[in-house]
């Protein structure tokens, strides 16, 4: 695996946590935010937006702020307006970096992000500098362990759907789509009753970059110094740590 898959799994936030709780509750709160702006409201018809609501409710969001930033996204209550965009860069070593960041303020985001990225030994890139790299995919993610399938039973569901492939980690399965078959996917594993544990848009890097081990500190800290921003919800490389 690598790009997304690769920094999902190495990346140390299980050890961080993020650091600082309100920090966390802040990017969850975006994610919210941005699936209810895009999809609506419900969560009953919104994927992405029950998914983000299961996830903040999973880091105990009180549910009055989650019920709060819907109002705001769905234009019920007054609020800050986020969009979404992509910043592009490159890490020591000349490894491409993708972030995925929402923001109230495109100015004050870019300069946050370009300062991380000088002090780090990297620099930011123009739009479509390093976009190329990457791929994007839909990821639909299940545990192991609530499972009743075999592999080759949930290999042929995941195929009839529309699936691309099917990936192991540690303890879950993987199921790669493209963009466009990515919703169908989805809709016809919940159909079967299979616990989806995630479903998102992704991106991943077309062709991995090997680390000089030399860097790789230099490279794990730039990472995780952009994914701590406030703004960045995700952040992909082609780097092979």
């Amino acid at each position: 695996m690598s790009g997304h898959s690769k920094w999902h799994n190495i990346q140390r936030r299980k050890g961080r946590q993020d650091a600082i709780r309100g920090q966390l509750f802040t990017k969850l709160s975006k994610d919210i935010y941005h699936a209810a702006k895009e999809g609506g409201g419900n969560p009953d018809t919104n994927f992405r937006l029950k998914v983000a609501i299961e996830r903040a409710k999973r880091e105990n969001l009180p549910a009055d702020s989650i019920a709060r930033t819907i109002a705001k996204a769905t234009g019920s209550l007054q609020g800050a307006h986020y969009e979404e965009v992509l910043y592009e860069g490159y890490g020591p070593g000349g490894v491409a970096i993708l972030l995925d960041i929402v923001t109230d303020n495109r100015n004050r985001t870019a300069a946050d992000i370009r300062h991380i990225f000088k002090k780090r030994g990297g620099n930011l890139g123009e739009s479509g500098s390093v976009a190329w790299m990457f791929r994007r995919i839909g990821r639909i993610t299940l545990k192991k362990d609530t499972l009743s399938l075999n592999v080759d039973e949930l290999m042929l569901q995941a195929l009839d759907a529309g699936a691309d492939d099917l990936r192991e980690d540690e303890d879950e399965w993987e199921i790669v789509t493209s963009p466009e078959n990515f919703t169908s996917v989805r809709d016809h594993l919940e159909k079967q009753g299979l616990p989806l544990e995630d479903a998102e848009y992704t991106y991943e890097a077309v062709t991995p970059m090997e680390v000089d081990p030399s860097l790789t500190e230099e490279v794990l800290d730039l990472l995780e110094s952009l994914e701590a921003h406030d703004d960045v919800q995700s952040v992909y490389t082609n780097a092979e740590l």
